[in-house]
Formats: structure tokens, C-alpha cells, sequence
């Protein structure tokens, strides 16, 4: 029934904005634009980790053996990326991180791999494998991300499928209601990650995203996320709120904060639970998690000097609050320098401050505190 309403919705999307869209059925005179057109883009950013609480290494793990590594070089990204235009309407994307080589690569490596068609600003098709929006972090990439790397929020919920790279289909676009500009994104999806070469069960996640431009002069938006589906014949479901707010202080000064909330049924952690003693509602196991993150940037424009800024990032997750209470605060200060416009080239130091309720020996669920210093440059 919901695959039903779901593919009737998409049909009715796209009867009511193709409507509005005459010039796309009137011929034209032919184009000097030559296709396909190619673009390719890359990525580096490496890490230097310092473990500073003892018997806990580089990953949080805790060993009480006093075993473990408390310090690691590390390369994190080394993403290359071709899009390619082939006509007015059509892109094609493909976006790989061949850092991933270094684990298994077997469910990794491809990040990126769609086609989108886009009729006009009011609705885009995406299919493939792609990042489903459902909240402010799927809306930019890692590269231009204002702490150390996502929220611990978002990649639990890319464990859900209801973020990070997932493959499926999408409608998007930007509308306008009352002078209110209104983006959404109405997206399917297998839920069960990236590279995989089936679905594992018949069900699929049906998400929704609203994000509504309530004042455009300090970019004040609201983000609403819902999403609906079927896990192994279990329904599931995921809820979101956020804000985003950028002020200008003045040319050189400004301020960019993200708020945002999210709470899902947690089915990973459901489906591992012995069958005799799993009860009947997944959603007796829930997910819950906020994140705050305020980000000062000065920009100085020197010849070797771009810009710094300063953040600071709260987050506060909670993988099972019904059942095992233990959530996990977390503290990521970061100061930044950046060498080259647009994160061309930059510097990061920052420390993360992990808190959990109650320290579990042996379990990555253990107080501790690590060193960051982090290099990147696009190109």
C-alpha cells in the first residue's frame, strides 16, 4: 500500500510541475552548447589523532589490558569526482573515496553514483546511489563541514538508511508558498547502505524533507524530516527538526548555526536481539540524538591567509533511551585556518570530549578525550 501511494505521489509531482513547464514541449532553435560537458573534482584530508585518556586508543575503545594504539596517522579522504553534463537537463555523477581501499572495499570506495534529470527549479529526479536529504548535513559535503567530521547523529541514522549514501530514487525542488520559499525532497530507498548488490528484504524507506526560508537576510531556515517503512517486515519510522541561521556581523565577521534534532526507531539494534526474546514493537528500541554547532569565521584576506574560524559542536545521542539508557555527550572545540578560498586549503586542531553516563571497561562506551589535527585541500 505504501509503495502504491508512494509511486502515485511521484506521478502526481510530476503531472502538476511538467504542467507548468511549456517551453520544455516548444522547440528551440539548436544549442551552441556542446555536450557532454565534464567536470572532475578532488578531495585529500589526512589526520593526525592523539589519544590523551589512558587505556583508551584512537577509535574510543578502552582496553583494560593496556593494550591498544593512542596514537595514528590517518587518511581519511582521497575522493575523486566527474560529473558529467549530457544534455541541458542531465547530469551524471560519480563520486569514489579511494582512501576506503585501505578496508575492505567490498561495500565501500563508490560513494556517489546517479543520474539527474531536472525538468526546472521545481522538481529534479535523482536515481541511484545518492545522499537522501533528511536533514542540514546531507545538504554539503565533508569537505566545507564547520567541526572534525559529521555529527554522531548523522552516521547512526546512515546505519538506519535514512542518511548518508543509500540507493533508491528521488523527487526534489524549490517552491513558493505565501513568499515563503519552500525546498523539499520526497525520497525511496533500499535503507541498507551503499554497494550492495540487492536489498535484503522487500521493504523499502520512504522519506520526507521540508526546509522552509523564514528570513532570507540572516538565511533563517527551518528543516522538517519524517520517513516511514519496512524493516524485515517490521514498520519503522524517523523524525526530524532543524534550524540553520547565518548573521553577517560585518564584511569581515559572520556566524553560522546549526541546530538540529532527530529521534528513529533503532532496527539494527532490534534485529540483533535473539528472536525468543525480541519483543513484538521495534520501536521499543528508539534512537534519540541532538547537536548544536555555533561557527565564527573571520575573513582576513592576506596573501597566504584566506580566513580562521573558531566552532565549537554539543551533541548529545542516545542509541537505546527506552530500554539501556547510556547516552553520549560529546564536546568538539575546533580552530581552523584556511589557506585557500572556499576550504581550498586548510588546517584544523580540535579536541573531542566524549561523555557517556556509565563507562563500560572493554567497549567503545568509555569517557575519554582525543587530540585532532586535521589537513584537507579541494581541487
Amino acid at each position: 500500500m505504501i509503495r502504491k501511494h508512494l509511486l502515485f505521489y511521484f506521478i502526481f509531482l510530476s503531472q502538476i510541475f511538467t504542467a507548468q513547464i511549456p517551453d520544455s514541449l516548444t522547440k528551440h532553435p539548436e544549442e551552441t552548447v556542446k555536450y557532454p560537458q565534464l567536470q572532475f573534482k578532488g578531495l585529500f584530508q589526512a589526520r593526525y589523532l592523539v589519544g590523551m585518556t589512558k587505556d583508551v586508543d584512537v577509535n574510543g575503545l578502552h582496553h583494560s589490558d593496556g593494550s591498544g594504539t593512542d596514537n595514528n596517522f590517518m587518511l581519511k579522504y582521497m575522493r575523486v569526482q566527474a560529473r558529467a553534463q549530457i544534455s541541458k537537463r542531465t547530469e551524471v555523477v560519480v563520486l569514489a573515496n579511494l582512501a576506503d581501499f585501505k578496508n575492505d572495499p567490498k561495500s565501500r570506495v563508490l560513494e556517489n553514483a546517479y543520474l539527474k534529470y531536472t525538468f526546472n527549479p521545481k522538481l529534479a529526479f535523482t536515481v541511484g546511489q545518492f545522499r537522501p536529504w533528511f536533514g542540514i548535513e546531507e545538504t554539503y559535503p565533508i569537505d566545507i563541514i564547520k567541526s572534525l567530521d559529521w555529527s554522531n547523529q548523522y552516521t547512526e541514522f546512515g546505519k538506519l538508511g535514512w542518511t548518508s549514501f543509500q540507493i533508491g530514487l528521488s523527487a526534489t525542488g524549490q517552491l513558493e508558498f505565501g513568499g515563503i520559499p519552500v525546498q523539499y525532497a520526497v525520497s525511496v530507498v533500499n535503507g541498507n547502505g551503499k554497494n550492495q548488490v540487492n536489498d535484503n528484504d522487500n521493504g523499502k524507506q520512504y522519506s520526507t524533507r521540508l526546509v522552509f526560508g523564514l528570513d532570507k537576510k540572516h538565511n533563517l531556515n527551518l528543516g522538517l524530516n519524517g520517513g516511514i517503512g519496512e524493516v524485515l517486515s517490521k514498520k519503522v519510522y524517523a523524525v526530524g527538526i532543524d534550524l540553520s541561521l547565518f548573521v553577517n556581523f560585518s564584511p569581515k565577521w559572520s556566524l553560522d548555526m546549526q541546530l538540529e534534532a532527530k529521534q528513529a526507531t533503532n532496527h539494527p539494534l532490534y534485529f540483533a536481539v535473539a528472536p525468543e526474546l525480541r519483543p513484538n514493537n521495534p520501536d521499543e528500541y528508539l534512537i534519540r540524538g541532538a547537536y548544536f554547532l555555533p561557527n565564527l569565521r573571520y575573513e582576513i584576506n592576506h596573501r597566504n591567509l584566506s580566513a580562521f574560524e573558531l566552532s565549537c559542536r554539543y551533541e548529545y545521542l542516545d542509541t537505546n533511551f527506552r530500554l539501556n539508557s547510556n547516552p553520549r555527550q560529546t564536546i568538539t572545540p575546533m580552530f581552523g585556518l584556511e589557506f585557500l578560498k572556499n576550504y581550498g586549503a586548510r588546517i584544523q586542531l580540535g579536541v573531542q570530549f566524549d561523555r557517556y553516563k556509565h563507562s563500560i571497561a572493554n567497549t567503545t562506551q568509555y569517557n575519554n578525550n582525543l587530540f585532532i589535527v586535521q589537513v584537507q585541500s579541494r581541487f
